[in-house]
């Protein structure tokens, strides 16, 4: 297997989501430090949240795709693969995944490149497993954070002269 650079020289997207993790945990640890405790529920979910993060943080190398056993008959009349009954070559393993909407397939000339894949295929089911997880707590925790009244006197006059129209109407 060949080691793929990312195109145009720019950061890698696994760079670009842990500048995300990163910048959601001191966000959530300004929040808490500046806007004072929160509720326990509250507190409890964005503790989730930051155990989930730390949780992808460590997952180390993964990517997608799903690997298979691929058997096959070469192009040798001749060969033990062409007589009846006979299961042909392998199996072969292959990691088949999309590329920019495309199915690319990758071969291993060894078992262990074969096992190396695995491991990092297993590692993206467990990161898409967490990123459910991470958006079904963040999503509790839009519900539960309280509003904050930031309008300023101009938009509160604003509201109430549109919460007065639709009286009337």
């Amino acid at each position: 297997m060949s080691n793929h650079s990312t195109q145009g020289g720019g950061r890698h997207p696994r760079e670009d989501f842990a500048v995300f993790v990163f910048g959601a945990i001191i966000l959530t640890y300004i929040y808490v430090r500046i806007g004072g405790p929160l509720p326990s529920s509250l507190s409890t979910l964005e503790q989730q949240r930051s155990d989930i993060l730390t949780r992808i943080l460590q997952l180390g190398d993964f990517r997608s795709g799903s690997i298979t056993a691929i058997h096959g008959r070469c192009g040798k009349p001749n060969c033990r693969c062409h007589q009846p009954g006979q299961p042909g070559h392998g199996p072969n393993f292959r990691l088949t995944r999309k590329v920019d909407g495309k199915t690319v397939s990758e071969s291993f000339s060894s078992a262990a490149e074969l096992r190396k894949a695995q491991r990092e295929v297993q590692a993206f089911h467990r990161f898409r497993q967490l990123s459910q997880d991470l958006l079904e707590v963040n999503e509790r925790i839009c519900r539960a954070r309280p509003v904050e009244d930031t309008l300023s006197p101009e938009e509160k006059k604003r509201w109430k002269r549109s919460a007065e129209k639709s009286r009337a109407k």
